[in-house]
């Protein structure tokens, strides 16, 4: 039990150095923090703002690379020996709970997640087989998983990303915990399944009674869950209060910064008369795919993963594609890049049927239609300079070596980075640089059309805003059309003229961003809406601007 008058955590003057030669000396500096019983504190900040190395130090895992200077913590009045390691093992898992961000990661992939969930009931002192099963059922239930007979005979492979989330959730409560720290659980998933594991997890916590450090850099999720908000920069914490406080009056500059990074809805222009609509530079008509999965020894399943699905693309317009993973938006995409076969229908590119051209489309179409995907951490070739990678995409598609350099330093300064960064590699830059460098390789052919395909899901709100208003600027300066996929409203009415909404396949809905997103008519796309933070703390700050307001500016950009 927690003693009386005692916070379930306490943190005072955490310090954690890092390795000598690094830009500064603290990964964490003189950082202190409470969490009382039943109550939910956001740590929000940057990647690099030193959250996660908080939260591990709290659970005694510090990174060897990093050494605690100072600091103590406080678990429900006593303090902690961090570094006895067979007393902190003891706690963590039975009395601290923790839910990291990717749940793929966090699970055995050669192990029924039952038999996982078991395991960590067995190893923190449940010795009785038919007590473990009966609790094992009752997570799983508390958790709201369906069927959870077949669930825990499932691999983690065979989950969503919300039902392995949600196995690591109830591997985390299985012992009631006194003290929850979840480290971006969100991060990955879409804002409907976002949603639900925000509920699950505060309804959860306040059953229990437990104290929640909630480790994010998405202030849609503090404006859902938080009571309380510590803001973290460089490794110091910059300003703390309740989270109305923060919403209706942030006082640190960086807060009202990151207040002002989220995506906001384009200004609509006014209107012309009789305007010329912008040519039609991809159309796809009636697209089906369905996919063919083993079942048994002999037999296979069909899966149809695209239904019937029309859209058109104007040059210098962006048509945005939402909904929620599995919705067949990412599949959509690769049939028009003619990465799949699909069944039926038909893609033009500036009035040419591609099915002239078989299986394969040629290069000449190739140049034209360009892709950014998701993570530009796997995109980029780590062996490679980045001005020779974005260099080898002009010179694949004709350019001479000395024009393709030209070009790839030309692209670089267009993107917002310096000239020296031609000769330095991936590892050298943060995210929101890499997907920089991504964007610049995919316009060295120079496309007349850019799919960027959850381009800025995994970036933080304010490399995040800076992406849109690059992609804004560059299809400006440049002319190209963008077809932008994403699972969240909110990033499609900061760029989007034009929206197709799909779910299971097909398509919901489909118009003007401006008519979806203030009147739509389809339940599902309700169902989208609301799944979107809490709106309320947003206006409370002036963060979401009305229809028809420009966006606050972020910025500028970081070389």
């Amino acid at each position: 039990m927690t003693q009386a008058g005692h916070p379930v955590l306490g943190l005072r003057d955490l310090s954690i150095a890092l390795p000598h030669g690094s830009d500064r000396d603290f990964a964490v500096q003189d950082i202190s923090l409470t969490v009382q019983a039943g109550e939910c504190v956001c740590l929000v900040g940057e990647s690099g703002s030193g959250k996660s190395i908080t939260g591990q130090a709290i659970m005694g895992m510090v990174p060897p690379a990093l050494t605690r200077h100072s600091g103590q913590v406080t678990f429900c009045g006593r303090a902690l020996d961090l570094d006895q390691g067979h007393h902190m093992q003891t706690l963590r898992g039975r009395e601290i709970g923790m839910i990291f961000q990717e749940p793929v990661a966090s699970l055995d992939p050669i192990m029924r997640v039952g038999a996982q969930i078991d395991e960590v009931l067995a190893v923190h002192g449940m010795r009785d087989r038919a007590q473990r099963r009966a609790r094992l059922h009752q997570l799983l239930e508390a958790v709201r998983l369906p069927d959870p007979e077949r669930i825990a005979k499932s691999y983690p492979h065979e989950l969503s990303g919300g039902q392995a989330q949600r196995i690591v959730i109830a591997i985390a409560l299985a012992h009631d915990p006194k003290l929850i720290i979840a480290d971006e659980p969100t991060t990955a998933l879409d804002v409907t399944t976002q949603a639900e594991i925000l509920r699950l997890l505060k309804g959860l916590q306040q059953a229990q009674g437990s104290g929640l450090l909630f480790i994010t850099h998405d202030l849609g999720v503090v404006a859902d869950i938080a009571d309380h908000v510590i803001v973290m920069q460089h490794g110091r914490i910059v300003e703390q209060g309740s989270r109305d406080a923060f919403f209706s009056d942030p006082q640190h500059p960086y807060s009202r910064k990151l207040l002002g990074a989220l995506p906001q809805r384009r200004p609509q222009t006014a209107p012309v008369p009789c305007p010329a609509a912008p040519p039609v530079v991809l159309e796809a008509r009636d697209i089906s795919l369905t996919y063919h999965k083993p079942a048994g020894l002999l037999g296979h399943t069909r899966v149809q993963a695209v239904r019937d699905v029309s859209l058109q693309l104007r040059r210098g317009q962006t048509h945005g594609i939402v909904g929620e993973s599995g919705s067949g938006k990412s599949s959509f995409v690769r049939c028009l890049l003619h990465l799949e076969r699909f069944d039926s229908g038909s893609v033009h590119i500036d009035g040419q049927d591609t099915a002239q051209w078989g299986g394969t489309l040629p290069r000449s179409i190739r140049q034209r239609i360009q892709i950014v995907l998701q993570d530009p951490y796997t995109a980029l070739n780590p062996r490679q300079r980045i001005g020779d990678t974005i260099a080898e995409a002009a010179q694949i598609h004709g350019a001479g070596r000395s024009d393709a350099r030209a070009r790839a330093r030309e692209l670089l300064e267009l993107v917002g980075l310096t000239p020296a960064a031609y000769a330095r590699y991936p590892h050298e830059f943060s995210g929101g640089q890499r997907q920089r460098i991504c964007i610049a390789r995919a316009l060295a052919p120079e496309p007349e059309i850019l799919i960027a395909d959850e381009a800025v899901s995994a970036l933080d709100v304010s490399i995040q805003a800076q992406i849109l208003a690059l992609f804004r600027d560059l299809q400006d300066r440049l002319g190209f059309a963008i077809l932008f996929v994403t699972h969240d409203l909110r990033v499609a009415s900061a760029i989007c003229d034009d929206v197709t909404v799909m779910r299971a396949g097909g398509i919901v809905e489909q118009g003007p961003m401006a008519r979806i997103f203030d009147a739509p008519s389809a339940e599902y796309t309700r169902h989208l809406l609301d799944a979107m933070p809490d709106r309320q703390n947003f206006a409370l700050s002036g963060v979401l601007a009305p229809a028809g307001q420009a966006a606050t500016s972020t910025g500028g950009v970081t070389p």
